[in-house]
């Protein structure tokens, strides 16, 4: 297991991808196709690929498939790091950390706990139980129903040596400043928002660094080439890319609730791979919408 602090340099600055998850024609988690995805995906430098993560469905998967998941990608990733999605209630959560480090994996990002809304103590509380059940890095997801305060963190990083990283997916630069701020280089700091390309730039002048990006599953040379101008400052650049592509690619992804997901898994089987269906609540796109991802990939590439 890579040490928590160790993790936490390596997530820094690199540039961070969700694979998705493959399903076969049955449902199930398709291993195979999830490999050879993987295996493409990690000949491109980038700082690491979170497994199971929200582009990966883990609201749609059991504990043991994210078990699963996680198996296969230690068995492909060599000495990279394997992160993957955790969540749920306070307790499933802990089991599924457990279970992540037992299966080979190097950190976790929590995600929120669904339905119910939870005062902030709570929240902090399930944080808390999380990082004191496994020893590797935890990383905390600011989203829907599980915000946290830069107090709050501030508190948990003093308690918990192994909470190493914050993801924002909140679009609230004032508490990302405020974090920033307060927490420093005590974490690494990912910007969260869906098709984060369309953010970066407004969460660079918050303190945020790097951040997440989906559309590496099907496009990395794009990413890579988006994340390299905006490491170097280079706005003319980025915004021309977001003119022709991340705008066109957001018109897509915004014709349908949950698209963020689903237009990515189209890409991915555009290029090739087996990626499946998505599962319900989630659908595909139409086939109208499979050829706009078509035509936007070669006008990519």
């Amino acid at each position: 297991m890579i040490a928590p602090t160790e993790l936490r340099e390596i997530i820094r600055n690199g540039l961070l991808s969700f694979p998705v998850t493959p399903f076969d024609a049955e449902d199930r988690f398709a291993a195979r196709p999830f490999s050879a995805h993987l295996e493409w995906l990690s000949s491109y430098p980038v700082a690491g690929l979170i497994v199971a993560g929200g582009t990966g469905e883990l609201f749609s998967l059991t504990p043991g498939e994210v078990v699963e998941v996680v198996k296969a990608a230690r068995a492909v990733s060599g000495d990279a790091p394997v992160i993957a999605g955790c969540g749920y209630g306070t307790r499933i959560a802990c089991d599924m950390a457990r279970e992540i480090e037992a299966a080979g994996g190097d950190g976790i990002l929590l995600l929120p706990h669904y339905l119910t809304e939870a005062p902030a103590d709570g929240i902090a509380a399930r944080v808390r139980a999380v990082c004191k059940a496994t020893n590797m890095g935890v990383i905390v997801y600011n989203r829907g129903q599980a915000r946290v305060s830069a107090e709050q963190l501030a508190q948990l990083a003093d308690e918990c040596p192994n909470l190493i990283g914050f993801k924002d997916g909140t679009g609230d630069i004032d508490t990302v400043r405020r974090v920033t701020i307060a927490l420093g280089d005590r974490l690494s700091y990912i910007g969260g928002m869906p098709t984060h390309e369309l953010f970066a730039q407004a969460y660079r002048g918050a303190g945020m660094p790097t951040y997440s990006s989906a559309v590496f599953n099907f496009v990395p040379e794009t990413a890579l080439r988006f994340h390299k101008a905006f490491l170097a400052g280079d706005d003319t650049t980025c915004e021309q890319m977001l003119r022709d592509f991340y705008y066109p690619f957001a018109r897509i992804r915004d014709r349908k609730a949950g698209y963020a997901v689903s237009a990515v898994k189209a890409g991915v089987r555009l290029r090739g791979f087996e990626a499946g269906p998505v599962r319900a609540p989630l659908t595909d796109l139409t086939d109208e919408e499979v050829e706009m991802m078509r035509e936007l990939i070669a006008s990519a590439s």
